[in-house]
């Protein structure tokens, strides 16, 4: 919590006049009991109908400063509250693109979304009531029973006792619900998890009947999420109707020692009323001050874990090479082996190659044999356990990581775009990218034909994940946003699964012709796509069992030979 509290900094202001505020407003209501007492007392016990008149004026505005008071210190708490939620947001936005996709690997999707969504605003929620409550709630509290010893020390003992035992009941209530409520928290991200994993994949599910299975998992998570926050909920339900017990006990006493020693003369009227009133101006404040300890609970948990983001290390820290001259050999891999965080083996083992400037390279393989693992290893997406990856002859964990992935394009196996026009979509390869350029990449890409005849062109709108678009118009889009960059290293991660072959043959031919001549990386399933590579590496299981051509790998591997037997007829073989 101490961390997060650096991004309260600037609204020091606020931060002070806030609770001052409300320590103005606490003051004023303070002399209300001892207004009424007077009027009571010297008012309406002697008949005194001037000093009324003159005790309902100082009531009135008492209550019209302590109004003012309340707003202004609102107003403050809340601009404090908000701008601290909107800078940790940004910040914890800011520190999750900065992790490595191993650390986002150890995350979650869903962990992330509720620690800056729901945790942040229970963060606000508390900080909020903290600057309102925090020392008005105490202060009315003990500034009461400092009252009661000014009005009759000795009906004050009964504030002595009582505030006590009062403490004892919402300490112990707090201690006792603040890991409940981490826990709480902790159950919250596995049920957006399950909710996020069935909303990206409901065309699955329907498709395979799953809704019932699926229905029975989730409310499964909700109902024990539901039962345990209804445990917490129980437990801190318990704090008003104790304290209530216990103020009211205190109430008693007080009622009837006052009617004892009023009998005798000893005390006023009034000053019982004005004993009354402090005890309950008590009672109504540490009602407050339990919400707000239940408010500040549930914030000292989440504001932990929104901590705990802040604190991972990236996970990968940025070299300070800078590109230099071309090598012979663009991109090499030195006896590469590379193994996920908390993986049971390694998912890549042993991979040499090397590949030059305008050549393209093809990576064949069955499904999960370390395809996409290999081409991310290039721009340090991940980085290798063992062996080196070069590029002009430097080990790229050297690398400036940005001058690094500036000199890559990549096109992921899952089109995404985003919510704009293709302008806009085009232009995050390149934001100075000309009209003339952003065509010619739409040409090589095969995307031109379509995006000229939609209405707007280049201002053609684009809705979120490009759902206005099919799946093969999604990626010719991407592969075009990728060469708008002019990329050295062009790395296409089965990014053509979704066109024709003869769209996929036409995208290639453009690649090969293209004036930029990138070294062109292909992940396909496809041996028609790899046929005219300069180079194909076939892997199995994270190991390469075979490198050279389409024609050297037919006579040479046996796993190719059966992925291109599988994928074309015997008689066209």
């Amino acid at each position: 919590m101490k961390r997060l509290l650096s991004y309260l900094s600037s609204y020091r202001k606020e931060c002070i006049l806030g609770p001052l505020f409300k320590l103005l407003e606490a003051t004023f209501e303070l002399f209300v009991p001892l207004v009424i007492a007077s009027i009571i007392d010297r008012g309406i016990g002697t008949g005194d109908t001037a000093h009324i008149w003159r005790m309902g004026a100082l009531l009135i505005g008492l209550a019209v400063i302590g109004l003012v008071s309340a707003i202004t210190a609102q107003y403050f708490a809340a601009k404090a509250a908000t701008g601290f939620a909107a800078s940790l947001k940004k910040a914890v936005f800011g520190h999750l693109q900065s992790l490595s996709f191993s650390a986002r690997d150890r995350l979650g999707t869903s962990t992330m979304i509720t620690r800056l969504t729901s945790d942040v605003d229970q963060v606000q929620s508390g900080v909020n009531l903290t600057l309102r409550l925090f020392l008005r709630s105490p202060f009315i509290v003990f500034g009461a029973m400092v009252m009661a010893f000014f009005v009759d020390p000795k009906a004050a003992w009964i504030f002595v006792v009582a505030i006590p035992l009062l403490s004892i009941v919402v300490f112990g209530i707090i201690l006792w619900t603040m890991p409940l409520y981490r826990k709480a928290q902790a159950g919250l991200d596995g049920v957006t998890g399950t909710f996020r994993e069935n909303l990206n994949g409901v065309r699955v599910i329907r498709a395979f009947r799953k809704e019932a299975d699926e229905q029975a998992r989730f409310d499964a998570q909700n109902d024990a999420l539901t039962r345990l926050n209804e445990f917490v909920g129980k437990i801190s339900a318990a704090m008003n109707p104790v304290t209530y017990l216990i103020l009211n006990a205190a109430l008693i006493v007080l009622l009837q020692t006052g009617a004892v020693r009023v009998s005798i003369g000893s005390l006023s009227q009034g000053e019982v009323v004005a004993l009354v009133n402090y005890l309950s101006q008590i009672l109504v404040e540490l009602i407050k001050l339990a919400n707000l300890i239940i408010s500040m609970t549930k914030a000292f948990a989440c504001a932990d874990r929104i901590a705990a983001v802040l604190e991972l290390a990236p996970g990968m820290e940025s070299g300070t090479e800078l590109p230099s001259e071309p090598n012979d050999a663009l991109v090499s891999f030195e006896n590469v082996s590379m193994a996920y965080e908390d993986a049971g083996g390694e998912a890549l083992f042993g991979i040499s190659f090397a590949a030059a400037r305008g050549e393209t390279v093809g990576v064949i393989g069955p499904t999960g044999c370390g395809k996409s693992t290999l081409v991310q290893l290039i721009p340090r997406f991940y980085d290798a356990t063992k062996g080196s990856v070069r590029v002009d002859g430097v080990d790229v964990k050297a690398y400036d990581l940005e001058a690094l992935r500036k000199r890559i394009g990549i096109v992921p196996q899952k089109a995404q775009l985003f919510l704009g026009t293709i302008r806009e979509n085009l232009l995050w390869g390149n934001e100075e990218a000309t009209e003339e350029e952003l065509w010619n990449a739409l040409t090589v890409a095969q995307a031109k034909e379509f995006v000229a005849s939609r209405a707007g062109g280049l201002d053609a709108p684009v809705e979120q994940n490009g759902r206005n678009f099919s799946g093969g118009q999604r990626q010719r889009l991407t592969i075009a946003r990728a060469l708008v960059r002019k990329p050295d290293i062009l790395i296409l991660d089965d990014s053509a699964s979704a066109l024709d072959l003869a769209t996929d043959a036409a995208l290639r031919k453009a690649l090969r012709e293209s004036q930029e001549s990138p070294l062109v990386f292909i992940v396909s399933q496809r041996a028609a796509s790899l046929m005219q590579a300069d180079r194909i590496i076939v892997l199995e299981d994270g190991r390469a069992v075979g490198i050279g051509t389409h024609a050297e790998l037919l006579n040479t591997c046996p796993l190719y030979r059966e992925i291109y037997d599988s994928q074309f007829p015997k008689e066209a073989v």
